[in-house]
């Protein structure tokens, strides 16, 4: 494809999780974005991964859009001071407007948020409802208990084929950054 991806929302994880290699993956693709002159859409929160990503590209001088909730500042994620945060009415809310704000969505390691957000793409594209695709950073086999569970799903008849998903598989950044700017 020869689209150019001109903004991209990065879901992760709100914690740093316990491997130090995914804080340095969030940080390289802040960096990668922000080089590339694409716009990095965000949840908004200056905490772990999410903080890491999004501090990362304003340094590497990007273009950073955060959207969160009143709740979710209040209980766990305090919002970026960097930027002006759209404080929004709820995670569906905030979740919409990531998307409509995204030509694309990088995966990074999370927790059930961002389950559920990925889970959402992965729904849209199901039914037609989007092509935008998904770049899953792969960091030291995160996501790989979720490729087998999805192969068990296509193993026990739930899902016909792949044929609906547009989703790429990256084990580093470099990768990463080849399927983006290839796309």
């Amino acid at each position: 494809m020869t689209k150019k991806l001109k903004s991209i929302a990065v879901y992760c994880g709100h914690q740093f999780g316990n491997d130090p290699q995914f804080e340095r993956d969030a940080a390289s693709v802040g960096e990668l974005l922000a080089k590339n002159g694409i716009r990095m859409v965000f949840g908004g929160g200056d905490v772990g991964l999410m903080g890491t990503v999004a501090t990362a590209a304003l340094r590497a001088g990007g273009d950073v859009i955060g959207v969160s909730t009143d709740e979710v500042v209040a209980r766990q994620e305090p919002a970026h001071e960097e930027i002006e945060v759209r404080i929004v009415d709820g995670v569906n809310e905030r979740k919409q407007i990531m998307f409509e704000n995204s030509d694309a969505f990088i995966i990074l390691p999370g927790g059930i948020g961002t389950l559920n957000e990925l889970s959402d793409i992965m729904t849209m594209q199901q039914i037609g409802e989007t092509n935008k695709p998904l770049f899953f950073l792969n960091t030291n086999n995160f996501w790989s208990p979720l490729s087998d569970l999805i192969r068990h799903m296509m193993d026990s008849g739930f899902i016909e084929n792949m044929k609906d998903y547009h989703m790429f598989n990256a084990n580093n950044v470099a990768e990463l950054a080849d399927q983006i700017l290839k796309y």
